[in-house]
């Protein structure tokens, strides 16, 4: 990995770049789509799924650096893609994708990238990068392809520079459906695809996407829920018009406090007429700031598939102190510090000790910060969708 100022030679060869806000110039080769695109540089340390990383909207404006070396290998599919709408901008891998090798493969990985839109730049030492997020924090940054390796480096430099960062900005109006939709999926097996949504009479679920993935919405359904889907900006009589069971908060990019202009005023009424409520990841965020705590941006944030988070507090039982191996994927988080007598923290991360998890006395409300229906991740956490559609009864 080159880090080097604007005016440094360009590497014979280099057909893609990085341009850092500070001035760091990083030379790689490009795949994919081309063009440029900005956003906030991240890393994710998930050793599969980067078709579900690539396609959540939570990615939105994001992008990613694979830890995991070799990202490609085993092409895409149409059963992975978690979100048809917007995700991360852009990936940076250290090998160059190599053919598909995989029975499931549709479509190879860099012709995938130039369907959506999204670059790719390979030939990079992700491990260096990732210690200087980690140093440094997480950086605004342009990441550009061009097959003729022409570049504008100080045009690039300028608009990393110009970008405002995820700080204040609301996302979930860019990554939600624009429309009020009947969920139809369940579970996903192999050779069968996705289940059929059962159509018995079941608790309804009604979901906020806030830039949801696919995936939670099909592990509601295999825990029993029918759910209907609504945009973030639904009102809260078009929400109860629905007459819903419960609602359910999804995840999503951004800044919570920003989306929280408009969501937390409908969460906060939700909470007074007792609904059961069930958020996770920005969800999660805002429904803490609904209940009177307040949320933070992350140094570098937290994005993997292997991210152990430990159950505190009170009403565990036996299960007091378990860990669960979870699905990460925010940069904000709910600051524990902030959160009012009536709410009580029920996860906690064991990387950083950062909250993950309340539960709200007196009410039937909870949220967690981890993706539980993990896409990709382990499945330590589905237990959460089942005590969720358990409370709808």
């Amino acid at each position: 990995m080159a880090f080097s100022a604007p005016s440094h030679a360009q590497p014979k060869g280099a057909t893609g770049v990085l341009v850092l806000a500070d001035g760091t110039v990083v030379w790689g080769k490009g795949f994919g789509a081309t063009g440029s695109a900005v956003g906030e540089v991240c890393f994710n340390t998930a050793m599969t799924g980067y078709e579900e990383v690539m396609t959540d909207p939570s990615y939105a404006a994001q992008i990613v650096t694979f830890t995991f070396p070799h990202i490609g290998n085993v092409g895409t599919n149409s059963e992975d893609v978690e979100s048809a709408v917007e995700g991360a901008v852009g990936c940076i891998v250290r090998e160059e994708v190599t053919h598909n090798a995989n029975f499931r493969s549709t479509q190879e990985f860099t012709e995938w990238l130039v369907q959506h839109g999204k670059i790719g730049l390979s030939g990079i030492d992700t491990r260096a990068l990732t210690r200087r997020i980690r140093t440094n924090g997480a950086p605004n940054a342009v990441i550009a392809h061009s097959p003729d390796g022409k570049f504008e480096v100080a045009a690039l430099l300028q608009r990393a520079q110009d970008w405002p960062g995820l700080e204040g900005m609301d996302l979930a109006q860019r990554v939600t459906r624009s429309a009020v939709e009947g969920w139809e999926g369940g579970a996903w097996s192999l050779g069968k695809g996705y289940a059929r949504s059962p159509h018995d009479k079941r608790a309804h679920v009604v979901a906020i996407d806030y830039g949801a993935k696919d995936n939670i919405f099909r592990n509601l359904v295999h825990a029993g829920a029918r759910v209907t889907v609504v945009p973030a900006r639904t009102s809260l009589d078009d929400v109860l018009a629905l007459k819903p069971d419960g609602v359910f908060l999804s995840n999503g990019p951004g800044d919570p406090a920003a989306t929280g202009a408009y969501a937390v005023p409908v969460i906060a009424a939700l909470l007074e007429q007792d609904m059961p409520i069930f958020g996770i990841c920005l969800g999660h965020q805002m429904l803490a700031l609904a209940a009177g705590g307040k949320t933070l941006k992350m140094h570098q944030g937290h994005r993997g598939a292997n991210h152990p988070v430990q159950r505190v507090g009170e009403g565990w039982g036996e299960s007091a102190g378990l860990v669960e191996i979870t699905s990460m994927n925010h940069g904000f988080a709910v600051d524990a510090a902030s959160l009012p007598a009536g709410v009580v923290e029920t996860h906690r991360s064991l990387f950083d000790g950062s909250n993950c998890g309340i539960a709200i006395k007196g009410k039937r409300a909870f949220g967690v910060q981890y993706h539980p229906e993990a896409s990709p991740g382990p499945m330590d956490s589905f237990y959460l969708f089942e005590k969720f559609v358990g409370m709808l009864g």
